[in-house]
């Protein structure tokens, strides 16, 4: 469905779901990649979420999407029941927690009561109990009874027109999650080889993005750094020229994107970077603190990101597709979790969290033994980044 279509559809309904304000802050930077905000005053996570796209409506779309996601998780009515995992899984099919991404400081024992909702397995729809923690998104205090257990993101988490499109969206995100993960823990050397030639990029969305950074006077650097499962992951910085560290000091800003298609994949990484770029400079998401900005600003990272960019080799080229192209949704969302099979890792539950009074499907995808999100600070390594530490 085209983006508008997604608009018009979702417009006489913003307003119960608490968003006040759909507002395009593409003008605020001069790179001119289209991003937009939606506004969702007294939310219990974020009140500003953020969307990007190559045209004003996507962009809409996906900052309306991504507050619809979060407003679902927020305000689920999922039935939930407080068990420890040692009871629990004697009587019905439930996820082994130390499979998920637990907490650095994480509270958990096998005996420990802790809150559980209902799953169904992919491809084949069991039911199986997963922890409620995963799921929701109600960052309100005092905390759920039972949290402090695992990472807390929005990692999984994703809308879209149908239940396959929200399932892929959120699947990508989980695989780009661990891609991204597995990258931060090899060694240098390695991290170097997949430094991407921008030269070598065919598809004609991603060198509209590129030439547009370009033309705006940006350096773009891009890391191939798809893992053992052949879904194609990038992740990209974008490093303003003309920054000065005390009168006008850009900071360094961030994306990343998975999908079948490397051509979308790549699309995602940098239209992220692009709205990362303008999250920083709208100020407006919740999140982020005095702290962070001082971090972002600071003239050593700048100074740090301008050296890795006039050391940039571009040794890596632009690949083609691995898995065979797909003709819809769900034969893409298929080729997802055969990939996650064909590696060992094919346990995927997906929680649904969509209502019926409203024009949006919403789910949380648990993948098991993936790598949770690094950037978290609660983020600990799990088996399969602690196997490829040098």
């Amino acid at each position: 469905m085209h983006p508008a279509q997604t608009l018009e559809r979702l417009a006489p309904h913003l307003e119960r779901v608490g968003i006040t304000r759909v507002a395009n802050i593409t003008g605020l930077d001069r790179v001119g990649i289209p991003v937009a905000v939606a506004v969702r005053p007294n939310a219990r996570s974020l009140s500003v979420s953020q969307g990007k796209g190559l045209d004003i409506d996507a962009a809409k779309a996906s900052a309306v999407g991504e507050s619809l996601e979060a407003h679902h998780a927020e305000f689920n009515d999922c039935l939930v029941r407080l068990e420890s995992y040692e009871h629990l899984r004697r009587t019905l099919p439930s996820v082994d927690p130390e499979r998920l991404p637990l907490s650095r400081t994480t509270t958990y024992t096998p005996w420990q009561p802790i809150p559980w909702t209902l799953g169904r397995s992919l491809p084949g729809g069991e039911p199986v109990w997963v922890p409620y923690e995963l799921v929701h998104a109600n960052a309100c205090l005092p905390r759920v009874p039972g949290s402090g257990c695992f990472v807390c993101s929005t990692n999984g988490l994703a809308a879209g027109n149908t239940i396959g499109e929200a399932t892929l969206h959120a699947l990508c995100e989980a695989v780009e999650r661990d891609a991204c993960a597995l990258w931060e823990h090899r060694p240098w050397d390695e991290r170097r080889a997949t430094e991407l030639d921008p030269a070598t990029v065919s598809d004609p969305s991603c060198r509209e993005l590129l030439d547009r950074f370009d033309a705006a006077d940006i350096d773009v650097l891009v890391w191939d750094v798809t893992s053992d499962l052949p879904l194609p992951c990038y992740r990209v910085i974008v490093l303003d020229r003309q920054a000065d560290p005390l009168i006008a000091p850009y900071p360094a800003a961030f994306g990343a994107g998975c999908h079948p298609d490397p051509g979308v994949a790549l699309t995602r990484a940098l239209t992220e970077a692009a709205q990362s770029r303008l999250t920083v400079i709208s100020g407006a998401r919740d999140d982020l603190t005095r702290e962070r900005y001082r971090a972002f600003q600071s003239p050593q990272a700048i100074r740090t990101y301008r050296e890795m960019a006039r050391s940039w080799s571009g040794r890596a080229s632009f690949t083609e597709p691995v898995l065979p192209s797909a003709g819809s949704v769900d034969e893409d969302l298929s080729l997802c979790l055969d990939a996650l099979a064909d590696a060992g890792l094919g346990e995927v539950v997906v929680v649904d969290l969509s209502r019926d009074d409203l024009p949006v499907s919403v789910v949380r995808v648990l993948a098991l033994d993936l790598e949770g999100p690094v950037e978290s600070p609660s983020y600990r390594p799990g088996p399969r980044a602690l196997a490829r530490q040098p």
